[in-house]
């Protein structure tokens, strides 16, 4: 019965609260934003996937990208998370980004998503996804 509840008590441990996802979302966005590829890599898989609007992409495609970014800030919204399996956790959220992307306006409110997978111990992101909210024209009248 200890042994049970030891089980239990670890498994809890270590499925980080809600707070403790948001943060680390926060850090994979700050790391992109800074242009720090170092602290990137230590929340993001080398083996991350992604799906963007405009195509798919992966680690080496995302270091690229953060060099042709001018994020000046992004605000994290709506976060929420689950998990039924106790090494994998996935996040939706809503991000609000002013920045350009290779010179061109690309802020906005993207819907996003991620997955997280803890790895020796470490949660590291291995899917994301965020896709620009499109504005809908409200009609005159």
């Amino acid at each position: 019965m200890v042994a049970l509840f030891a089980t239990i008590a670890v498994s809890i441990a270590a499925t980080p609260d809600k707070a403790a996802m948001e943060a680390k979302e926060k850090s994979a966005w700050q790391a992109f934003k800074d242009k720090n590829s170092d602290a990137f890599k230590k929340v993001v898989d080398k083996d991350i996937r992604c799906v963007y609007a405009d195509r798919l992409s992966n680690m080496q495609n995302e270091l690229a990208d953060m060099q042709k970014w001018d994020m000046k800030s992004f605000e994290i919204s709506d976060f929420d998370m689950f998990s039924d399996e106790k090494d994998v956790i996935v996040t939706t959220y809503k991000v609000k980004v002013d920045g350009t992307l290779d010179g061109k306006d690309a802020s906005g409110t993207y819907n996003a998503g991620s997955v997280w997978k803890l790895e020796n111990g470490q949660w590291l992101a291995i899917f994301h996804t965020n896709i620009k909210e499109e504005t809908t024209a409200k009609p005159a009248g």
